[in-house]
């Protein structure tokens, strides 16, 4: 390997065979694969021959079409298998994530804090307060949604995400 910076070129290469003929761990499959249908010959195959290279070397013409025709047809058949692989590596994603997720729920007549958000006038950069309040909540429309009202009763325009809002002890 060359330590020099100005060489990466050279090596790239290198680094692109190794990145597309790896398996992908939320496909299960390699790129070169899912792209061409078939697993990719790496250089040290040409070199020292494994089994896959000596069976196709002594393939006559018309039974090496007959293999790639019958490895075209599976195609749909490995497609389907990555993506139902995708799917269950979603699943498990979502059930990853879920799992650190406090729902906040919420009853009318609460106190709560509302968050502000960087993107909103009350905004007042890094060392002002993140939370403004408190609000009574007024209506639970569905889960994860609230209605607030300030405190003389004003009610606010639109529904908030209850991600934005914690319970308020004052």
């Amino acid at each position: 390997m060359i330590d020099n910076y100005k060489y990466w070129h050279e090596q790239l290469p290198y680094a692109l065979l190794g990145y597309r003929t790896t398996p992908r761990t939320s496909t299960g499959a390699t790129p070169y694969m899912l792209v061409y249908g078939t697993e990719a010959i790496i250089p040290v195959e040409v070199e020292i021959p494994s089994l896959r290279i000596i069976q196709e070397a002594e393939l006559d013409d018309t039974e090496w079409i007959r293999k790639r025709y019958e490895e075209l047809a599976l195609i749909d058949e490995k497609w389907m298998i990555v993506v139902s692989h995708g799917q269950l590596y979603q699943q498990r994603m979502a059930r990853a994530f879920k799992k650190h997720i406090r729902t906040r729920v919420f009853q009318i007549g609460q106190l709560v804090l509302k968050r502000i958000f960087p993107n909103q006038e009350e905004y007042k950069r890094k060392f002002a307060p993140s939370w403004q309040g408190p609000y009574m909540v007024r209506k639970v429309p569905s889960r994860g949604v609230v209605v607030l009202a300030e405190m003389d009763g004003q009610e606010w325009p639109r529904e908030i995400n209850s991600d934005a809002n914690k319970r308020s002890y004052v």
